[in-house]
């Protein structure tokens, strides 16, 4: 039995543009809660990355700006990406700074700051150079999948 073709199974696509932009304004909440160690908007930060995770990355607060505030201002995208990889991407932040958030509430000293810190990484890394972790994590698991199916 053969895996289906995941071009052909692929939704809709979005534009690449606006998980780039959602991970700039990821980056800033991110760097300020790195300096203040702030649980509050750590825990703000998970509930982005939580909503990322469950609807996709164009639902979030940072999606929805991008949509309403900044795409209408810019020529349509060259072409769409798959926005499988960008949601695993907030499942994988939402791992990270989700234990670092659990393991602060109950008072894991600098959790909070270690949390964010390495999600901060991965945001940056992604808002200035284009390098979503989260995403090649996500394509190296399905190459992987596929690789052991065949």
């Amino acid at each position: 039995m053969s895996l289906p073709d995941p071009a052909a199974t692929a939704p809709t696509g979005i534009d690449p543009r606006g998980p780039r932009f959602a991970a700039t304004l990821t980056a800033l909440v991110l760097a300020v809660t790195v300096l203040t160690g702030s649980i509050w908007l750590l825990a703000a930060q998970v509930l982005v990355f939580a909503i990322g995770a469950l609807a996709g990355a164009q639902a979030t607060p940072y999606g929805l700006a991008y949509r309403r505030l900044v795409r209408p201002r810019l020529a349509p995208p060259a072409e769409l990406e798959d926005p499988r990889p960008p949601r695993f991407a907030q499942a994988v932040g939402l791992l990270v700074s989700g234990v670092g958030l659990a393991l602060g509430l109950i008072g894991v000293p600098v959790t909070v700051v270690v949390g964010a810190a390495l999600a901060f990484l991965a945001a940056f890394l992604n808002a200035a150079f284009g390098l979503c972790l989260g995403c090649e994590l996500y394509l190296v698991l399905v190459r992987l999948r596929a690789a052991s199916a065949a």
